[in-house]
């Protein structure tokens, strides 16, 4: 079995490109107050309930863009050509058809509004998206 060749440093530096991506998608002057109005949501003032949300976040988002890297390099081998355009195209395939389409599933029988479904779909399709082209500019070595 062969394992795909994965730049570490890339998925490190992906994984905090999907927190600066939340960062700013969230923040009250962007899609923030938006969010909060359509998820019902008040913030409680006290930093320290941000704190779990936040870790999950950072350990699911290294498991993203691991597996991004991961499906990159599957995907330049496979196709060949441009490694950026591989991971790019990768990860909009992958948003389609795993994140945006059980975004879908879920919010229909969580009975979400689907402008928060298309808010939250959004916000990952930029972050798949930077992640790929972080990933895609810093291919591993031997590529």
């Amino acid at each position: 079995m062969t394992v795909p060749e994965i730049n570490y440093i890339a998925v490190v530096l992906a994984t905090v490109s999907s927190m600066i991506v939340g960062s700013i998608w969230y923040t009250p002057k962007v899609f923030g107050n938006y969010w909060m109005k359509l998820t019902g949501i008040t913030p409680s003032g006290n930093a320290r309930d941000a704190v779990r949300p936040i870790i999950v976040t950072v350990i699911v988002s290294f498991i993203t863009a691991w597996v991004l890297a991961g499906a990159a390099a599957i995907s330049f081998h496979f196709y060949g050509g441009s490694f950026l355009v591989n991971a790019l195209l990768t990860a909009a395939i992958l948003w389609a058809g795993f994140t945006a389409a059980r975004f879908v599933t879920h919010d229909q029988f969580d009975t979400r509004p689907w402008r928060l479904t298309v808010l939250n779909s959004a916000h990952e399709l930029v972050t798949v998206l930077v992640m790929a082209l972080i990933i895609g500019v810093w291919p591993p070595a031997g590529l």
